[in-house]
């Protein structure tokens, strides 16, 4: 790869973008704020701010909220679906589950409303035998019906359609003939497999995000051509992996998470070249906060991810768990008297007090600056605002000085952001003492150490870039294809040559699709693993395995090891039943040189603090401030300090030591 690559990830409050050169290894960035309704004008403002030449780019990665944000608003196209006789309401009725454990009420809304919900007769078994053939003139009826209705899109959902599609094959034939476009969603296309509430979900999702997601990325593209930007638009799935931006709205729903799941991919590479293969990712932006792990350098990879309550998407999609948490997360006092942070957010419009756009109620950056984290002089007038503002709403309401107050804010924020972590280590049987805390997002590292020390993470990493780290990941992830297929059977009565030929068929699909794309790869590897669990039981358990050509016995025997390392118990007695064969397809891209997100012309012989304030640590104290672009490579700090750079501020508690590495990376040690 020889032109220039960009990646730029737009997230609910800022647009950041990075360009590589490979031939020279120059880097250049920007950050500005995301444009709201149009995400795209953000997207061209980054680029205008980086002075970059769009004719002279050879490839752009995108990362986009559109599809999430769509589904955590509700913000949909219309939508209609045909189901089998008698399960209309199988999106609605769900697992029985409650919004809240122990609340007595809830509010739950279907993706689709029952109205445009329509049933024809039809049927198949679990086996895949015909039951009841498909009433083709009923479907006609139906579909006419729900394009009347005014549905821009269309989802076809029979029962036991993964073990047979004939019905929804033939039924999506009629469809078209009738549709007024091409947003037709088979559910078995979609997703292959059974459980029919998850697969009628993803389908629903699905249909209902692709209009508004082809009309975002074809006015981006165009808007982008009309720059000069003359090659293929590449998009970040949420599974980590990319794809062209002509079919990305064919799987719209594999686009939800695709800005957190690019963070992620930033970790595992940023992670690799550290030497540290093992990692706690933290991501705080303005909105919320995205965490994970990395095992062995690999992301982890889910397909029973829950996007919200009764929201379950099943596709395969990086495991991140995300809190409401944000540098623009409000504080406020409930009605009990007790203090509450978040999940409700001032984003980018009108901000945090301090930002001084109109504001007026006070977040987790207000209590930063008035801790002395963030400098008073950047924030102007609107530092004496936030004062004001926190006295006001937090101070004098609990009968706390207004430092009490600001720390008490960032307390709670540390608390939810905590848990979040425990949820992905120590609920899945992980220790986080065997792992680093990887920090990123605008506001990641101001809270890190702190975070570190909760956990008893023993180091926290932080990038050379951490505000840009998501559209960094835009640029280093490889291209990825996911497949899924149903057996549902006891292993010891599966035919193997059947598991080998599906696994096989999977493999070769994968490949004949990453052959299409026209890029740059130096190596495409497959990666098998089975969906298990012992009769019986519901949930799942994700099992690796080492070729496409599994034994019975290794396909047994992986699977209770499995079982036991994540519950510490054996089953012996019980039969184990295969669920689901899965293939991942990877291409390969060419590494990034990382060493120059920060420019070396900047750095200075010694580490020379530019100034010092004030900053409370428990009480206010002296403390040394630097600027990151001017440090050397080699460094050796103690704590407190405080390091800032363009894209965001880091922090570092009493007693912590600050190391770098060859490419720039902060690498603290956490000394409680």
């Amino acid at each position: 790869m020889t032109g220039l690559v960009a990646g730029v990830d737009v997230g609910g409050t800022f647009t950041d973008l990075v360009i590589f050169d490979p031939a020279s290894g120059a880097v250049r960035l920007a950050k500005v704020p995301t444009t709201l309704p149009n995400q795209a004008g953000g997207v061209l403002n980054a680029f205008a701010e980086a002075g970059a030449d769009l004719s002279a780019i050879d490839l752009i990665v995108h990362g986009t909220t559109t599809t999430t944000n769509a589904v955590l608003e509700r913000q949909l196209a219309k939508t209609g679906l045909i189901t089998t006789m008698g399960f209309r309401d199988v999106l609605e009725l769900g697992r029985r589950t409650r919004p809240q454990a122990y609340g007595m009420h809830g509010r739950f809304v279907p993706v689709i409303p029952r109205d445009l919900r329509l049933e024809v007769p039809e049927r198949m078994d679990a086996r895949g035998r015909v039951v009841t053939p498909l009433d083709e003139a009923a479907l006609r009826l139906a579909v006419t019906r729900l394009r009347d209705d005014g549905c821009e899109a269309l989802v076809i959902h029979f029962l036991h359609a993964y073990a047979n599609p004939a019905h929804e094959l033939l039924a999506a034939k009629v469809a078209r003939e009738i549709w007024p476009n091409d947003y037709i969603t088979l559910a078995h296309v979609l997703l292959s497999e059974s459980r029919e509430y998850e697969r009628g979900v993803t389908a629903a999702v699905n249909a209902s995000v692709q209009p508004l997601l082809e009309r975002y990325i074809a006015r981006l593209a165009s808007e982008l051509a009309a720059k000069g930007y003359a090659r293929d638009l590449l998009v970040m799935n949420g599974n980590g992996g990319m794809v062209a931006a002509k079919d990305v709205a064919k799987e719209a729903v594999k686009t939800v998470m695709s800005g957190p799941a690019s963070g992620v991919m930033a970790a595992v590479a940023t992670g690799r070249r550290a030497g540290m293969a093992n990692l706690l990712t933290y991501d705080m932006g303005g909105t919320s906060t995205d965490v994970a792990m990395i095992r062995n350098g690999t992301a982890p990879v889910s397909n029973e991810i829950e996007v919200e309550y009764a929201m379950p998407i099943h596709v395969p999609m990086v495991d991140v768990r995300t809190v409401g948490a944000g540098g623009g997360s409000i504080a406020r006092i409930d009605a009990g008297g007790m203090l509450r942070v978040g999940p409700e957010s001032a984003g980018s419009t009108p901000g945090p007090v301090c930002y001084g756009r109109g504001g007026t109620k006070v977040t987790i950056s207000d209590a930063n600056l008035i801790l002395g984290r963030l400098p008073a002089s950047r924030f102007g007038q609107a530092a004496e605002a936030a004062f004001a503002a926190m006295q006001e709403q937090i101070a004098v309401p609990l009968g706390l000085s207004v430092e009490a107050a600001a720390e008490a804010v960032i307390r709670i924020a540390n608390t939810h952001m905590a848990g979040a972590i425990r949820m992905v280590s120590i609920s899945l049987g992980a220790d986080p003492r065997d792992f680093a805390l990887f920090a990123f997002g605008g506001a990641g590292p101001l809270h890190a150490v702190a975070l570190a020390k909760e956990l008893n993470v023993p180091k926290v990493l932080i990038p050379a870039r951490p505000g840009i780290t998501n559209a960094l990941g835009c640029v280093v992830a490889d291209l990825r294809h996911d497949f899924v297929r149903t057996l549902n059977r006891p292993l010891d009565g599966v035919e193997m040559g059947e598991v080998h030929r599906v696994l096989a068929a999977q493999e070769a699909e994968g490949r004949r699709l990453i052959g299409l794309e026209k890029i740059a790869l130096t190596a495409v590897r497959a990666e098998y693993s089975a969906d298990m669990q012992f009769v019986g039981q519901t949930h799942l358990l994700r099992v690796p395995l080492p070729s496409a050509t599994p034994p019975r016995e290794d396909l047994q025997h992986l699977f209770e090891a499995a079982y036991h390392a994540r519950f510490r118990v054996d089953l012996p007695t019980i039969r184990a039943n295969l669920v689901n064969l899965n293939v991942s397809v990877i291409g390969e891209r060419p590494a990034l040189d990382l060493s120059r997100l920060i420019d070396p012309a900047g750095r200075r012989g010694a580490a020379e603090a530019a100034t010092t304030r004030k900053v409370w640590f428990g009480g206010w104290q002296d403390t040394p401030v630097y600027w990151r672009d001017h440090l050397p490579l080699k460094i050796d700090l103690q704590g407190p300090a405080i390091i800032e750079q363009m894209d965001t501020t880091i922090v570092v508690d009493p007693g912590a030591r600050v190391t770098s590495d060859a490419d720039g990376n902060l690498i603290i040690e956490v000394n409680e």
